[in-house]
């Protein structure tokens, strides 16, 4: 079995499946099967597969059939140009959390303290850090995921510092200058409706506010009250149709409220200023 053979065969039982980009997640797969990046499955087309190599590549095609996420699979994702280790534990990197990212960065100052909530796989804490050469506080409630995230801070060399606990019950009171989240705001009751890589596959903790999946934007917000140094910076991920319900819980205390809108036009960021 040849590279090129081994490539034409996984293409087509992933195309016989329906799985979105077949031939890109065959040459993935098949890359990460033979250790090597994907341009070096063009450079060695004819090359013989070893026995090894083709039962890994067979077990990864039989776990993205069934619904795995590739990033799962092969424990990577890129965000904001840079490899992240992901795990089942925690939530895979969307490329539109890189919305919240440019704005977040827009309103981080020197020598201001970030606070990132739900850290997840440390992607945005990381990525703030690293990017405006400050020092961030990240927070999750799964220690799994806290584990993730600091291998994946200890591997980038960024300066974070995470802490175990609900939203920012373990922040002191007015030492945060940007607070940034992408929390959980999906509804229970959308569970049935979502592709079953995100149901089947990715922790519920990170997913899913409660029934109407503005929970944790409320939770979040009063805490945000708490922890936020005056002129301090909120800044939140919206889901779909949540920009008007999570506005509305911007009353007194909030100004310089913006909205920043992704590639498709949607509502993707909500930025506040903390002024009590």
């Amino acid at each position: 079995m040849t590279v090129q053979t081994a490539l034409l065969q996984g293409t087509q039982l992933l195309q016989e499946a329906t799985i979105n980009a077949p031939r890109l997640t065959a040459e993935v797969l098949l890359a990460h099967a033979l250790h090597h990046e994907r341009v070096y499955l063009y450079a060695h087309p004819e090359q013989e597969l070893t026995e090894v190599a083709w039962i890994h590549y067979g077990r990864y095609l039989h776990e993205r059939l069934h619904g795995k996420p590739t990033q799962y699979i092969t424990g990577h994702q890129e965000f904001y140009g840079r490899d992240f280790r992901v795990t089942p534990d925690v939530l895979i990197p969307r490329p539109e959390t890189e919305h919240l990212i440019q704005s977040s960065l827009a309103r981080i100052r020197p020598g201001d303290l970030v606070l990132d909530v739900g850290t997840g796989s440390g992607a945005i804490a990381i990525t703030l850090a690293l990017e405006s050469k400050t020092h961030a506080l990240a927070v999750d409630v799964s220690s799994k995921a806290l584990d993730v995230a600091a291998a994946n801070a200890h591997r980038l060399s960024a300066s974070v510092s995470f802490f175990a606990g609900d939203l920012v019950a373990a922040i002191a009171t007015r030492s945060i200058d940007v607070l940034v989240s992408n929390p959980p705001y999906v509804p229970q009751t959308d569970h049935g409706g979502l592709q079953r890589e995100v149901r089947d596959y990715e922790p519920h903790v990170a997913l899913f506010a409660g029934s109407t999946g503005l929970e944790i934007y409320e939770r979040l917000i009063e805490d945000a009250r708490r922890v936020l140094r005056p002129g301090g910076w909120l800044l939140v991920e919206l889901g779909y149709n949540s920009l008007v319900p999570v506005r509305g819980m911007l009353q007194s205390g909030w100004g310089e409220i913006a909205v920043e809108h992704d590639l498709a036009g949607l509502p993707r960021v909500l930025a506040a200023r903390f002024s009590p």
